[in-house]
């Protein structure tokens, strides 16, 4: 098992900030224009703890995989 974090597109405003945080794990897709989580064998805690405590919209959270 693994923490993976993801994110609610219901509740995302699309305010990037979790992309200004964290660009190695967030990205914003360019055909749909939705925030999403890059695949990654392992996430930065700290860093996705920062962008999880400065979201807005409270969207991001970690998911056991």
């Amino acid at each position: 098992m693994r923490k993976v974090p993801v994110i609610d597109p219901s509740r995302c405003n699309d305010c990037q900030s979790c992309i200004e945080l964290c660009p190695g794990v967030f990205r914003k897709n360019k055909e749909t224009g939705a925030i999403e989580i890059i695949e990654l064998p392992d996430y930065p805690e700290d860093e996705v703890e920062e962008a999880m405590s400065m979201c807005p919209e409270d969207c991001i959270s970690w998911e056991e995989k």
